[in-house]
Order: structure tokens, then sequence, then C-alpha cells
């Protein structure tokens, strides 16, 4: 009987490890090709290995909470009715054909030779290393930071949080006891206090992260908001007519969504600076146009997808890539690289029946779009004839900002085209 090695996949360019989060089968269960196996996590997405095989699984060279470096073979499938002279690949230096513990890959009992993270000891990631390595934190000191991860592994959600109450000083704390005590009393890394009936719920790995990515923008950028109203009574008449029109026709759904992210693309052609970074003191214009877009979870997280060269897209176009990754984010199929690169956000309040909001910037990008709640109202409109009250669809539009680069006069007058190409969206197009 021959075994077929599952390697942990390509997850993208920038992608080099990811975290075994759940074994979806256990060893000796039947499999079918393109089946589930394994559900594997990044520092951007979530994802599931499918068997490339039919067979019995067989060995799992990994745990749950296992770091795992592109590459390594994570299990391996015994495929019946084949002769073992035509197996596939051998196993990969390191790894023993028994089941011992010294079988286990050695990208898990020690660390990858760089600079000055010697092989042995305490396992850190590549994104540790860098991490401390840019905060110039030595071995030592990284050795004293309690890990939250399995077997207390340091992971970044760990190292963001001693590097936010760090000082110039060598940690010295041992326990995770020991680092609340060393926390200055002002600082928002203490526990609040609880009262009997309680209920503490610890944050699942993406709430972590997302929790650090806000803090982190709030301390990065200083944040300022515009707001404009925006009159959309003949969109929400034109999206009524057509929606049947575009299901029939090409098989899909029509939102608000598609006509926003066209129009912040074309607003974008004119204000490139609000398609930007920040690299210290120098400024980073970026030359796609790629739109990320929140998109909330059954789990109750949040994720962006990106849609990328929005601006060379027409509508249609905008309308399939948008359905596709809205829909592959949702039952989490997305690949790390289509929520990576992103240079400006969408995000859709009134999806929810908010009216109105002021984002947080989805870090590098200097800029947020908000839209909030289509709402009935009266308002007065101008005529021919003179100002009169009518029943319009209005809308609140926000952009949250980097008053880094972005002053007032330039995020007003985004907003005011956004707002300006939303009024005068030709309603007589056909897709």
């Amino acid at each position: 009987m021959a075994s077929f090695k599952v390697v942990m996949p390509k997850l993208g360019e920038s992608i080099i490890e990811a975290t075994i989060t759940k074994w979806l089968k256990k060893e000796g269960d039947p499999v079918g090709e393109d089946d589930p196996i394994v559900e594997i996590a990044t520092d951007k997405v979530d994802s599931e290995i499918p068997s490339p095989v039919e067979g019995i699984l067989g060995r799992l060279y990994y745990k749950e909470g296992d770091v795992v470096a592109v590459g390594e073979v994570i299990a391996e499938i015994r495929m019946e009715g084949v002769d073992s002279s035509d197996e596939g690949e051998s196993l990969p230096e390191g790894i023993e054909s028994k089941g011992s513990e010294e079988s286990i890959p050695k990208a898990v009992l020690s660390a990858d030779a760089s600079g000055n993270f010697p092989k042995g000891g305490r396992f850190y990631s590549p994104l540790v290393k860098n991490m401390a390595r840019q905060e110039k934190i030595s071995v030592s000191e990284l050795d004293s930071i309690p890990g939250s991860g399995k077997d207390g592994r340091l992971t970044k959600a760990d190292l963001l949080a001693y590097i936010g109450v760090r000082t110039t000083e060598p940690a010295t704390v041992t326990t995770t006891k020991a680092a609340k005590a060393e926390v200055p009393a002002s600082s928002p890394a203490l526990p609040p206090a609880t009262a009997a009936g309680d209920e503490v719920i610890p944050m699942d790995r993406m709430r972590k992260l997302i929790a650090d990515h806000m803090v982190m923008s709030v301390q990065t950028s200083p944040h300022v908001t515009s707001i404009v109203e925006v009159d959309m009574t003949a969109i929400v008449h034109w999206r009524e007519k057509q929606k049947d029109v575009i299901q029939k026709r090409y098989n899909e759904k029509l939102t608000f969504t598609h006509i926003f992210i066209e129009a912040i693309a074309r607003t974008i052609r004119e204000f490139p600076m609000v398609n930007a970074s920040v690299d210290g003191s120098n400024i980073i214009l970026r030359k796609q146009v790629n739109i990320g877009m929140a998109v909330a979870l059954p789990s109750g997280n949040l994720i962006v997808p990106v849609i990328r060269n929005a601006d060379q897209k027409n509508l249609l176009g905008i309308i399939r890539d948008v359905n596709d990754i809205a829909d592959r984010a949702r039952n989490n199929k997305l690949v790390p690289d289509e929520v990576q690169g992103g240079t400006i956000t969408l995000t859709n309040l009134g999806s929810f029946g908010t009216v109105m909001g002021t984002p947080i910037i989805n870090q590098p990008q200097v800029a947020i779009v908000a839209v909030g709640a289509i709402v009935k109202r009266p308002v007065v409109v101008e005529t021919a004839q003179g100002d009169m009250i009518a029943v319009r669809h209005m809308m609140y539009l926000s952009l949250s900002y980097d008053h880094r680069i972005i002053d007032g006069a330039l995020g007003g007058k985004f907003i005011y085209r956004m707002k300006e190409l939303l009024e005068q969206f030709d309603t007589k197009q056909i897709i």
C-alpha cells in the first residue's frame, strides 16, 4: 500500500508558515479526493486543506496549535490498491518513518537559523522573530515573555501586547501574573474587575488579530472623519428595475456595494493621494486601486478581502468579483493573498441598520469609506419652480482618513466628489 504525503501548501507570496488550528479528520478515517482534512490559519485568513487523493488518513505529523512552514509534510494518506513501488515522494530530511517523538519535523522542535536566533531552545515563528528584530528585542528578553499559544508558544498577539507596555529595559517577567504586575497602573492592559454572574469569554484567534490591528491603527494614525449626505433615490429606483434582469442574464446578485466600489475607484482617479500609505517621513502613492471590502462572517468576526484593480473594471466586472469573493469569504475559502494589498477600504454600516459611522483605518492604508443605511426622509429639493419638500432615499457617506497626510480640504473634496458621482449615476446604462 502506497502513501501520499500531504504538505503545507504555498498560501501566498508573503506567507511562509501557517498554524494548524483543527484536524477535521483523525488517523484511520477514510478521506475522499478534495475532502477537507485540516483547518489552517495565518495572520491574515483561515482556510482548509483538501485531500489531494482518496484513501485512509495515516499519520499526522503535527498537533493542533503547531506552526508549520510552507512545504513541510503535515500528514500522509494511505492509498489502497496502489503498489508500494509507485509510492510518491519520500519523507523530507528530518522526518523518520517511526511514530516516535523524535520523528516530529524539526521545524517544530527548533527555530530556523536566522541572525541572533540560534537553533534549539524555545520555538519562535518567522513572524515573531522579524517583529523582535524590528523592536530590537534580544533573545534573552524574548525568552522571558510569557506565551499564550500551544505549549506556551509566543504568538504575535503576545508580542504586540508586550511591546505596548515595554520600556527600554529588558523584560524580567517570567510568568503571566508577573507580567501583569509590572504593567503601569494607568495601562489599559490591566484586567477589569469582575462581579458575580459575569461570564468570561476568551477571544478566538481572529478576534485577537482584529483587536490588535484596531489598537495599532488608532495608535498609528490621527483619525479625522468627514461626512456628507447623499440622495440615493435615482440609484435605488435603477437597482430595483435592474436586479432581476441581472440575476436572469448573468446569475449575479446586484447590490449597492457594487455601485459604491465603482464610485470609490472613480473618485481615486481624481484624488490619488487618498490611495496611499505612510512610511516614516515618506508618502507611498499606490499605483493599483485595490479596494478592501469588509465582510461580516457567521462567527461574528470581520474579514476584508480585496477587489484588485477596481478602477480597471466596469460595473459588471465589479459585480462578479465582489459576489465571488464575498461568498468565498463567508465560506472560509479565501487564500491569504486575497486579504492583502488593499489600498483603501469600504465598510457598509447600512447593512446592519446603522445610519452613520466613523470607522477605523485599515493600516497601512490612509482612508476608509463608510456607507450608512438608505432611509426615506422628507428633504428640501430645488426645482425650476422653486424649493419643495419631497420624500427621498437618503444616505450618510463618511470618510475616515489619516491626518498625517490628508487634511480636511482633501478629505472633504474626496467624499464630496464621491457624493456627486453617486447622485449623477447613469441610470440609462445597460449592463
